[in-house]
């Protein structure tokens, strides 16, 4: 009897495994099931990536994540339209009084050549060769030869980013070689000894030279300091203090997944 006991406790154990291992996604416990998420493109593809894990974690919760600019995002959750507005700078004072949480931040490094001896640039001197101003490097302080400019295509959230905090409405030197992504312009960064050009700071190695900008150099620390000047936040914003479904999302974006998520699209974490 003991034994026939002992085997049933056994197959009871086994079976609990079984069906604790089977249960792979957790229900919310939430009675709002869907929330939606607006504003900057730049945050979107995060955002959206953000919302996938979680969704994956809570198969009953449908996050949809929309675009429209980070004016659109604070209009939006101003007005209710969106539960979370989303935002790639920092708010104007009058769009101030909305709940804000960074949830990521964006340091974009101007990189050069490892054989170019310019090792600082003025945030004018990077505008004025951008626009096409400045054509020689011997003109900011380097050797006698042409500058090769290398940007990134319309619509790149990093050339965005770029275009805010660098070129203050100046354009792009039609003469800039176009790049698709981060990779690409610095891979051409690092085969051209004349090139200059801007990625994320998550992906310089020993291939570019990131300069130092105004005397700060960039990295995280400076970055997150404050003192490195080409950054953004990437910020949630909510029209009342968030609660239930919302303040889950917002606070699994905070968590160590969801700023390992951040991580992984070459951004800096905030926790």
């Amino acid at each position: 009897m003991t034994r026939k006991i002992g085997i049933l406790l056994l197959v009871m154990i086994m079976l609990s495994v079984i069906l604790f291992g089977c249960k792979s996604n957790v229900q919310s416990p939430f009675s709002k099931k869907s929330i939606v998420v607006a504003g900057s493109t730049s945050v979107q593809p995060l955002a959206d990536d953000l919302a996938k894990a979680y969704m994956q974690k809570h198969p009953d919760v449908k996050i949809e994540v929309q675009g429209g600019g980070s004016a659109v995002g604070i209009k939006s959750a101003r007005e209710g339209i969106a539960d979370i507005g989303t935002s790639s700078r920092d708010l104007k004072p009058e769009e101030k009084g909305l709940n804000e949480f960074k949830i990521a931040i964006d340091g974009i490094a101007v990189v050069v050549n490892p054989q170019n001896p310019i090792k600082n640039l003025t945030l004018q001197q990077i505008r004025d060769i951008y626009s096409g101003k400045i054509k020689n490097w011997k003109d900011v302080g380097g050797k006698n030869a042409q500058i090769v400019v290398v940007t990134r295509e319309e619509g790149s959230g990093t050339r965005g980013a770029f275009e805010e905090l660098v070129m203050e409405g100046q354009s792009i030197t039609d003469s800039a070689v176009v790049q698709s992504s981060n990779g690409a312009v610095k891979q051409s960064v690092s085969q051209d000894p004349n090139a200059i050009g801007y990625i994320s700071l998550g992906i310089v190695d020993s291939t570019v030279k990131a300069v130092s900008i105004e005397g700060v150099d960039a990295t995280e620390e400076n970055v997150k300091n404050g003192k490195y000047k080409i950054q953004r936040p990437f910020l949630f914003l909510t029209k009342d203090k968030p609660a239930g479904l919302v303040k889950d999302f917002i606070d699994f974006a905070l968590s160590g997944e969801g700023q390992a998520i951040v991580e992984k699209h070459h951004y800096i974490k905030v926790k």
